[in-house]
Order: structure tokens, then C-alpha cells, then sequence
């Protein structure tokens, strides 16, 4: 305590002082240093309180009954479980805060500088202290200022009509998954003494077994709806291009991780774990999830549109983790319980550092070209070699190729479901082998999908004059990306470091027993219940010999290894034009094709002949569009029947003070009557 308490202390003024030297800074540059600076070192402290709790179990409590004593006043307290999820945060909020010190200066010419700083620092202050949340209020509050912080995030561009439609969808989702926690947790603290989380954890046990089903259903849609789990997840494609870069790389990298961090202290923590049919709905979700996810981001010429998307894919995969090893612990299979949890607590953490990096990329190719639209770029591997590189790093890690992070935690996630044969139901065995083959196939369009960010956005010729005339970013925004790219592979290298960390996350949670992961060999990753072994260190030691035992090969062998400049071969042409490269459209047509029934695209035609004759044609249009039917399908009608109904009941507000005094009295003489019936 005598550590933790200044670190929680100089995270939080680090985060108030960065909000408020945004707000009162004489000049914009000193708005936009002092937001940078307070977010960094508010981020380094809350990195090391969270370090010092998850490996030396330090514990941290803080209790205000002072502050809103009414409710059971403030309550904070630092567990493993939480501490893994505020590094998470760190993890990506310090190389972010960095990459935006520099990419905010855009926005000095703006009204939208000094908001941006000073919500910033409130997001980050939030997104760190809702993991130390140990009552009801306190965590609900905190949720809240997430949610309305990001919020305005989303709206630094305001002056565009995409940018506010996406925050009132982020703001209506938001606010319903609040609607439903608060559903959930009435219900919990119906019968504790208090609404801490001590005594909700104590009173669970008794809870009836519809009472807890519910609790189940209600906190898995409100933090669903927050981790963008299908269909929960029409926000994302929109609020994530909406912010500003830095933003994106927050939102997805981290803040939809709390809706993962909610439900494992709601459905483990406090409820003990549930029947078998939790782990399944969220196993069916991730499924779900994950395919729906990546397929939709193949789709896409926008390329945070992309990375949105790609998110809704990568937290399927953990729900993957997490519903194997809740199905798994219902079962009493400890082991295989152990290992689904800790493989989608890697995956967390991982997607964490390669979305986090990726947005970084996608923001340094916008701040040089101004555009998203991958049509109109290419070639900037020339003139942004930095960025290239570094973006590259994402996309491996996110395809799952060794040796980075990815593949680890989605190895991981594949021996969890492996273990599908121990379960004692063999339906729930072949629900296991679908899942397995939903996530190789998950796997597989993810390598696709990333293929054709990278390649149509860096490689080939310039598209349009600004790609040409692009250059690389301010060393601050390459140093942000450097960052993550080197926690990628580190996380993959290092991972029998890490994994052994995370098993003492979750052990104690919901029975789990401690001890099972305490130590591993140095070079190779076995876990308790797999099938499997691989040792990442040697394979990539193995991998960064083999272009070296080539250059000694080349060397050996007399190779000349002179640069030579020739024309490509450009298919009996001239010369090479960029109407000759592929398009991001072209790249994924033959998978719009192969999935056309659930994409159902709309085409168009158009070609114009000359006018003296049809047998000459001056050009020709071909535009085809993919629209999500969950939007069409579910939301559309919903919105449509909200108007309707606001429409209808518009004549209730009439504008008279008397009439608004009799619908309060009316509401309470119901309520009056409820309580009465109800008692």
C-alpha cells in the first residue's frame, strides 16, 4: 500500500492535470503538448501499479464513503483480474498519446483541439479506473464517463453529417448496454446488504437459478454491445472512422476489452461461473462473431472501416476463449477451463497491441494522404517506409503468422477447443470441431483480408496525386507505432513469460484452482490440457537465420548481387499505369462472389454507346455495393418504429407547466401502486 497509493495518486493528476492543461493552456501547442504529456505519465503510473499488482499481488484498496455516501460511497479495489486489464489499457494508451501529441496538430486550426485534449485525458482516466471498481455505483458511474468521453471523441470532426450519425448510433448503443447492466445489477443486489461487490459475490450463491439466468442474458447483451459482438456491433464500422486516429486505436484496442473485463467479473467473479449453456451462447456468439467479422472486412475500400470490422472478428476470437473455458469449467474440467480463459485473456492483450498499431498505421497513412479510401492510394512504402514496415508488423500479427503475438494467443484458443472430446455430452464435442473449423476458416479470410490492406495501401504504383506525394510521419507518431510493433513481437517471443502471469488472473475465479501454471520450460509453451507444444523463441530464431544462411548462400556462391533496373513486364505494354494494379475492389470479388448469398450485393451497369451507333461504346460503369443486413434487417425497422412512436406521442409535450405536473403526479401514484402489489 505504501507504493500503490501514490501510483493510483499520480495516475489520476497525471489525467487531470493533462485535461486541464488542455483546457487552460495560454497557446494550442501548449494545450496539445500538456494533453500529451499528462496522458503519458498518467499512463506510466497506472502501467506500474497495474505490474505490481498482477506479479507481486500487491493489494490496493481505496474506500471514500464521503463521495456519494448515499450509494455506499466510492470503492476501489485493485485485484489480478483488474490489474491485467489496467496494463492493458497502459499498453496502448502511452504509444497513443505519443502518436497523438503529434497527429492532434491538425486540429489547432479548430475549435476541436482543446476538447479533444481535455476528453482524451478523461477517456484515459476512465478506461484505467473501471477496472478498479469494486461497488455498483462506482462502477456504473466510471462506465459512464467512458462511454460519454468516447462519445465526444467521436465527434472532434463534428462539422461532417457521417461523423454525428456515428456518434448518435455509438451514444444509442452505449446507452442501451447501460440500461441493461443496470437491469442486471438491481437484480444482483436485490438480496446483499450492500451493493460492493464482497457482498453481491456472497449473495450470488443464493441467488435463484432463473435470477442468475437472467442476470447472465442481461450482462452478456450490455457487454456485448460495448466488446461489438454480432449483432451488438453496428457502432463500430461507424464511430471508429468518425475519431480521430489515436482515438480509434483506444476505442478498439482497449475500450471494447471492457466489455470483455465486464462480463468476466459479472458471469465468473461474482455469479461463480453458470451452466453449461453460458459458455455455449458465448461460444455460439464468437463464432459468430468472428466469421460475420472478417468477411464484412474484406468487403471494404475504407481502411479503418477494415480494422472496425476486423475488431468485431477478434473479439469473437476471444469469446471463442472464454465460452470454451466456461463450458469447460461447468464440467468441472479445471485444466481445459484454465487454458480457454488464459487464451482469451492473450488474445486481449494481443489485439490490444496489433489494432492499437494498425489504427496508428491507418492514422500516419491519413495524415500524409488525407484519404482512407485504398482506391486512392498505393505505393507509399516509398515514400513512408517507417510506417510500412511498422504496419506490416500489425498485419502479420493480426493474420496469425509466427512468430508474433497472434499466432500464440490464437494457438492457444485452438488447443482450448480441441479439448472439446473430454466434454461428457458428445454433442457439445461436435459443437467444439465446428467451432475449431470456424476459426481455421476465420483464420485463413483474416490472412486474405490483411494481404489486401497492406498490399493495394503500400505496394504498386501511386493511385491518386496525393499517395505520390506522400512522406513519412513526425518522428513522435513513428516512435508510437515502433512501440507496439516491438510489443508484438515481444509478446510472441516471450509468451512462456507471460501465459504463467495470466493463469494467476483467473485462478480463484469461479473455483478455479491456482497452481496449475507455475512454471514452464524457457523455450517451449505447454499448457495443462493441450495437445500441442510449440516453442516460439526457436522459431524465430529459426526464421531470422533463414535469410541470413541465403546471403551466406548468395555470398558462397559467387552471386552477382549488383542492383539491376528493369521495365515489369507489363503484359505486352508500353509501361505500367496504375489502371493496371489490382484494386481492393478486384482483390476481394472472388470471395464477394463465393459468399454472395449472405452479402447479397447490389450491381449496376451502365454503359453508354456512341451516339451514331451502338456498336461503339464510349464507356462503361460497373458499381457494386455491400450492404450489412443487420443493419437493413434488424436495426431499420427498430429505428423506423421509434420515429413512428416518437411522432405519435409528440402532443405530450404540449409545452404546459400543468400538464407536466400531472404526469409526475400520475408516475408516482403508479409507482405507489406497484410497490404496493409488489410487497
Amino acid at each position: 500500500m505504501a507504493l500503490t497509493l501514490p501510483l493510483f495518486l499520480a495516475m489520476v493528476l497525471g489525467h487531470v492535470v493533462g485535461a486541464g492543461g488542455a483546457l487552460l493552456a495560454p497557446t494550442r501547442a501548449g494545450a496539445r503538448g500538456l494533453t500529451t504529456l499528462g496522458a503519458i505519465v498518467g499512463g506510466a503510473a497506472g502501467l506500474v501499479l497495474g505490474f505490481d499488482t498482477l506479479i507481486w499481488g500487491t493489494p490496493f484498496r481505496l474506500e471514500i464513503p464521503q463521495l456519494l455516501a448515499v450509494a455506499g460511497g466510492v470503492s476501489l479495489h485493485l485485484d489480478r483480474l483488474g490489474a491485467f486489464f489496467l496494463l492493458v489499457v497502459e499498453v496502448v494508451a502511452i504509444p497513443s498519446a505519443l502518436f497523438g501529441g503529434a497527429y492532434s496538430r491538425v486540429y489547432e486550426g479548430t475549435h476541436s483541439l482543446r476538447p479533444l485534449g481535455v476528453m482524451l485525458n478523461l477517456f484515459l482516466l476512465a478506461l484505467s479506473l473501471v477496472p478498479l471498481a469494486d461497488n455498483v455505483v462506482t462502477f456504473l458511474l466510471l462506465w459512464e464517463l467512458m462511454s460519454v468521453a468516447s462519445y465526444f471523441l467521436v465527434l472532434t470532426e463534428s462539422d461532417r453529417r457521417e461523423t454525428r450519425q456515428a456518434g448518435l448510433w455509438y451514444l444509442a448503443m452505449a446507452h442501451g448496454g447501460l440500461v441493461l447492466l443496470m437491469a442486471a445489477f438491481l437484480l444482483l443486489a436485490a438480496s446483499a446488504p450492500s451493493t460492493g461487490f464482497a457482498d453481491l459475490r456472497t449473495a450470488a450463491a443464493a441467488l435463484p437459478a432463473h435470477t442468475r439466468n437472467t442476470v447472465f442474458v442481461l450482462v452478456l447483451l450490455g457487454f456485448g454491445s460495448k466488446a461489438g459482438l454480432v449483432p451488438l456491433h453496428v457502432w463500430l464500422p461507424l464511430a471508429h472512422p468518425a475519431a480521430p486516429s489515436h482515438v480509434s486505436a483506444l476505442m478498439s484496442g482497449v475500450m471494447i476489452k471492457m466489455g470483455v473485463y465486464g462480463l468476466l467479473r459479472v458471469a465468473l467473479d461474482l455469479l461463480g461461473g453458470g451452466p453449461p449453456w453460458w459458455g455455449g451462447t458465448i461460444l455460439a456468439a464468437g463464432v459468430v462473431s468472428a466469421l460475420l467479422g472478417v468477411l464484412y472486412a474484406l468487403m471494404e475500400q475504407d481502411l479503418k472501416r477494415l480494422l472496425a470490422y476486423s475488431s468485431v472478428e477478434n473479439m469473437g476470437i476471444i469469446f471463442l476463449g472464454i465460452g470454451a473455458g466456461l463450458l469447460f469449467q461447468s464440467y468441472g474440467l479445471t485444466a481445459l477451463a484454465l487454458l480457454g480463459l488464459v487464451a482469451g485473456l492473450y488474445h486481449v492483450l494481443n489485439h490490444a497491441c496489433f489494432k492499437g498499431l494498425l489504427f496508428l498505421g491507418s492514422g500516419a497513412v491519413l495524415h500524409a494522404t488525407h484519404t482512407r479510401n485504398m482506391e486512392e492510394l498505393g505505393g507509399l512504402i516509398k515514400g513512408m517506409p517507417r510506417t510500412a514496415f511498422c504496419f506490416l508488423v500489425g498485419a502479420a500479427a493480426i493474420s496469425g503468422l509466427p512468430p508474433l503475438n497472434g499466432f500464440v494467443s490464437e494457438w492457444l484458443v485452438f488447443q482450448a477447443l480441441l479439448g472439446g472430446p473430454q466434454l461428457p455430452r458428445p454433442e457439445l464435442g461436435l459443437i467444439m470441431a465446428f467451432a475449431v473449423a470456424m476459426l481455421a476458416l476465420t483464420s485463413g479470410l483474416a490472412a486474405a483480408c490483411f494481404v489486401k490492406a497492406f498490399g493495394i495501401t503500400f505496394l504498386a504504383m501511386p493511385r491518386s496525386v496525393h499517395a505520390a506525394g506522400a512522406h513519412e510521419v513526425p518522428l513522435a507518431m513513428q516512435l508510437g507505432m515502433g512501440a507496439l510493433a516491438v510489443a508484438c513481437g515481444a509478446l510472441g517471443v516471450g509468451c512462456t513469460l507471460v501465459v504463467p502471469s495470466l493463469g494467476a488472473v483467473v485462478a480463484g475465479l469461479g473455483g478455479l484452482p491456482a497452481g496449475l501454471m507455475t512454471g514452464m520450460p524457457g523455450l517451449t509453451l505447454e499448457m495443462p490440457g493441450t495437445v500441442g507444444v510449440i516453442a516460439p523463441a526457436a522459431l524465430a530464431a529459426g526464421l531470422l537465420l533463414v535469410p541470413v544462411a541465403v546471403l551466406v548462400a548468395f555470398r558462397l556462391g559467387g552471386v552477382d548481387r549488383r542492383l539491376r533496373v528493369g521495365d515489369t513486364w507489363g503484359c505486352g505494354r508500353i509501361g505500367q499505369t496504375p489502371r493496371m494494379e489490382y484494386t481492393a475492389t478486384a482483390f476481394a470479388e472472388p470471395l464477394r462472389r463465393v459468399f454472395a448469398e449472405l452479402y447479397r450485393p447490389t450491381e449496376d451497369l451502365s454503359i453508354d454507346f456512341h451516339p451514331e451507333s451502338k456498336y461503339f461504346v464510349q464507356s462503361i460503369a460497373y458499381r457494386s455495393e455491400v450492404h450489412p443486413w443487420f443493419e437493413r434487417l434488424l436495426y431499420a425497422p427498430i429505428v423506423s418504429f421509434l420515429r413512428r412512436m416518437a411522432f405519435r406521442v409528440r402532443w405530450l409535450q404540449a409545452g404546459s407547466l400543468h400538464l407536466y405536473l400531472l404526469y409526475m403526479i400520475l408516475a408516482l401514484v403508479v409507482l405507489l401502486l406497484v410497490s404496493r402489489w409488489t410487497s
